[in-house]
């Protein structure tokens, strides 16, 4: 257990940081679930809006720290390439 004041603090903070990005975690994998679903439903239209929605959020969850850019751009890279694949 912490015992200095600085530690202290440190431990609330890191509860508190844990909570936010668990909750944006989360909230991007909600949106990249809707595109898969879009997708397993065949309907391009919707996946292509869906992917719309959840390409913005990913590359937030880079700026907030929550995922790598590399992983983010692979996960978006993949979903648009299975998004295009639908028309074929």
């Amino acid at each position: 257990m912490a015992n200095t004041p600085s530690s202290k603090k440190r431990a609330r903070t890191n509860a508190v940081r844990n909570d936010i990005n668990t909750s944006r975690r989360t909230r991007i994998r909600g949106f990249i679930r809707k595109v898969e679903e879009a997708i397993s439903g065949g309907d391009q239209t919707v996946a292509k809006d869906a992917l719309k929605a959840a390409q913005p959020e990913i590359m937030r969850g880079v700026t907030k720290g929550v995922f790598h850019k590399r992983t983010a751009s692979r996960k978006v890279s993949r979903l648009a390439a299975r998004v295009k694949a639908i028309a074929n």
